[in-house]
């Protein structure tokens, strides 16, 4: 495949959200978003970049390093905003693990303003259309920590495929020991679910 000759398109739409990439000037946003999550963060996505950041030049830096890496096709860095109000919601990522096989994977956090809304289910749909339609992927994967039911909760709602959970082989920042659950989704699964 020739990954740089894709026609990806840099948003896509939900029913209530705008789901893009970052861009120049976002920083201001995502350092702001950043300081109002840093303890939501904890422990699930303790290193996350988000939590790291000391600065809104920082911030500016790093979604310039998204549009970047979008740009040569390594990896896909998503804002997700709601349309009435234009607040962040959630960040999508998507990787790809594979560009031979078609194989990428998404991961996500939730805003805390907007925790328990649904929104990262409605991003996540959104996303999983916009891997298999202009990733061409054959398979997309989520990893997330067994200690974190909501985040199990999003894949199973996506259609997602329980493959695998691994028995406490992740100690958390806050020292917890959890396990890990592994879902597949398979582009025939995915088609026949639209259906």
């Amino acid at each position: 495949m020739y990954r740089m000759l894709l026609d990806i398109p840099e948003s896509y739409p939900t029913e209530r959200l705008i789901v893009r990439a970052y861009r120049d000037g976002d920083g201001p946003m995502y350092w702001e978003m950043a300081q109002r999550n840093r303890d939501h963060l904890f422990p699930f996505e303790a290193h996350n970049p988000v939590r790291s950041l000391q600065s809104e030049y920082e911030a500016e830096n790093l979604v310039r390093e998204f549009a970047a890496k979008w740009e040569f096709r390594q990896q896909f860095f998503l804002g997700a905003f709601d349309r009435q109000d234009g607040a962040f919601a959630a960040q999508i990522y998507i990787g790809a693990t594979n560009w031979d096989v078609g194989e990428f994977i998404v991961g996500y956090f939730v805003d805390v303003d907007h925790e328990g809304m649904g929104y990262v289910t409605e991003a996540v749909k959104g996303a999983l259309a916009f891997i298999f339609d202009h990733l061409q992927a054959q398979r997309v994967i989520l990893h997330c920590s067994d200690a974190n039911p909501r985040s199990a909760q999003v894949a199973r709602r996506c259609g997602f495929v329980e493959e695998g959970h691994l028995r406490q082989n992740i100690t958390m920042a806050n020292g917890q020991r959890c396990g890990e659950f592994y879902f597949g989704l398979l582009r025939e699964e995915y088609l026949q679910q639209q259906i």
